[in-house]
């Protein structure tokens, strides 16, 4: 006598999709791993040890801590070069970002109108994104000296008689902009990818039509490469608030204390509470105070900025 087999139903589609993709996003978290890890540690970690030390009065240099209360943080407001750092730096934001825009957004431009040696001329752009700050510094140094500098002397050319770059209070956050624009290859580099994605088509029905070059350039180029802009206003926006090595390199690698107070930025204050006074209380509470303000600054980017920028699919 035969017995009747039993019948396994097969397990449900939807089981063996569910199945499938928790084993695919393991697999992903384990080859993210590296970064979580690093993240959580060296990231996370440290905003949070920051955040509790800003409560107290932490000495580096005898590796002792008192609780502060909100000492560090009432300090902010009372501490007259807080202000001033802040001032500097919120000016040289201000001064740097539409600057750098503009010139990596012209330079991208000539490149893409280039032919047959545009490869050539990318490399050349971008060695400056390549030279190292200490070099660079040097560099813009001699350049920018009042008296024997080359670019008061190229002025000298045209009959005008150039500024103390870095010594003139008026003219020290300029010249720092200048040796920040050295480096803009990297923003250039963006909008030359956003422009090689505008449709040629565009241009030539526009042509059709009778557009000129600036019609084309406003009603055609800016809409389509609006993200591009927005991401580097963003980006831009947030490195200006953290502006450290141009300033530090001309004005306060020496550890003087006759450095003109208008090349002192936030970021060089916080470094000096930090490691040459070794208040390292005060100087977590300074830095979750560049921590908020960027945060609102780009919430309020994002918040407006995004209204300007074209989406080819259209939003969600």
């Amino acid at each position: 006598m035969v017995e009747p087999r039993t019948v396994v139903p097969p397990a449900p589609a939807r089981t063996r999709t569910s199945r499938r993709g928790r084993r695919e996003a393991l697999t992903g978290y384990l080859f993210i791993s590296p970064w979580i890890v690093g993240f959580l540690v060296f990231t996370a970690g440290a905003m949070i040890y920051s955040l509790v030390i800003s409560f107290s009065r932490y000495n580096l240099a005898t590796n002792t801590a008192r609780p502060a209360g909100l000492d560090n943080y009432a300090q902010l407001f009372t501490d007259p070069r807080v202000a001033t750092s802040l001032g500097n730096t919120l000016f040289y934001a201000v001064l740097a970002v539409p600057l750098e825009i503009l010139v990596a957004l012209g330079l991208a431009a000539l490149l893409n109108q280039a032919g047959r040696g545009a490869g050539f001329f990318r490399t050349i752009y971008y060695l400056p994104k390549m030279t190292p700050a200490v070099a660079t510094a040097a560099v813009f140094f001699l350049l920018l000296n009042g008296n024997t500098g080359a670019v008061n002397q190229f002025l000298g050319i045209f009959g005008i008689e150039g500024p103390q770059w870095l010594v003139d209070p008026t003219w020290i956050k300029p010249s720092i902009v200048l040796m920040t624009l050295w480096g803009v290859s990297g923003t250039m580099v963006i909008f030359l990818a956003a422009l090689k994605n505008v449709p040629r088509e565009l241009y030539e029905v526009a042509e059709l039509d009778g557009a000129g070059p600036w019609r084309r350039f406003r009603n055609i180029t800016l809409p389509m490469i609006s993200s591009a802009v927005f991401f580097n206003v963003i980006v831009l926006s947030i490195a200006a608030f953290q502006v450290f090595d141009q300033a530090y390199l001309l004005f306060w690698r020496d550890q003087s204390n006759a450095s003109p107070e208008a090349s002192l930025f936030y970021a060089i204050y916080l470094f000096q509470q930090a490691f040459r006074q070794f208040d390292f209380g005060f100087a977590a509470a300074m830095a979750w105070l560049l921590f908020v303000i960027i945060l609102l600054i780009t919430a309020v980017q994002m918040r407006f900025g995004s209204r300007f920028v074209y989406y080819e699919g259209g939003r969600d």
